[in-house]
C-alpha cells in the first residue's frame, strides 16, 4: 500500500462526502452529520484550505482530515487555536495507520503554518499516542458536557497552552 498524503481539492469535495459518512456509518459516538459539518466548515470564515488533507491510495481516496480555526475564551482573552473535526478513514482501510499518517501530517503543516495548538473530541484511548491531553490538564473547557477524558489538547510548540485557560468557542459551522 502506497498512501500518499495530499491538500483536498474541490474535485474531491463528493468522494469526501461520501467517504466521511461511510467511515462514521458504524462509529460509536456519531451524530451521523459528520459529512454535512465538513461542507459547512468549508463555507465558514474557519476553514483553511491547506488544512483539509485526504489520503491517497492508488489514487482512491481512503482517508481525509480537517482542522479549522477556533479560539480559546476567558473574559477579554482570545487565544487562537484549532478543531481537529473530523479525521474519516474508510472502514475498508482503517486500523492500517493511515488516521496517523493523517494526524501527523496534519500537525506538522499546522505547526508550519504558525498555529500552536490544536483541540478535539475524540477517544481517549487513541488520541494520546500522538501526544494529546485531556484540555482540563490546560483548565480549558469545551462549551458542552462530555466525559473529560474525550475533550482533548495537544501543544504543537512546546509551552503553546502555557496561562491560556478558558473555553473553546467554536465557529457557527459547528452548530454548537
Amino acid at each position: 500500500m502506497n498512501v500518499t498524503i495530499r491538500q483536498e481539492r474541490v474535485s474531491d469535495y463528493d468522494e469526501i462526502r461520501v467517504l466521511v459518512r461511510k467511515s462514521f456509518e458504524n462509529a460509536e459516538f456519531t451524530d451521523g452529520d459528520e459529512h454535512h459539518l465538513v461542507d459547512r466548515l468549508r463555507s465558514s470564515d474557519a476553514y483553511i484550505p491547506e488544512l483539509a488533507l485526504v489520503a491517497e491510495n492508488e489514487e482512491q481516496l481512503v482517508g481525509f482530515i480537517l482542522c479549522t480555526k477556533i479560539t480559546i475564551e476567558n473574559g477579554e482573552n482570545r487565544y487562537e487555536s484549532l478543531a481537529l473535526a473530523p479525521v474519516a478513514v474508510d472502514p475498508s482501510f482503517q486500523n492500517l495507520g493511515i488516521g496517523g499518517k493523517l494526524i501527523n501530517g496534519m500537525h506538522e503543516l499546522a505547526k508550519k503554518l504558525g498555529f500552536g495548538s490544536i483541540i478535539l473530541l475524540g477517544h481517549a484511548e487513541y488520541y494520546p499516542r500522538f501526544g494529546y491531553r485531556p484540555t482540563y490538564t490546560f483548565d480549558i473547557h469545551l462549551p458542552f458536557e462530555v466525559p473529560k477524558e474525550n475533550s482533548m489538547a495537544i501543544e504543537l510548540s512546546d509551552g503553546a497552552l502555557k496561562g491560556i485557560q478558558g473555553t473553546v468557542r467554536y465557529p457557527e459551522a459547528f452548530g454548537i
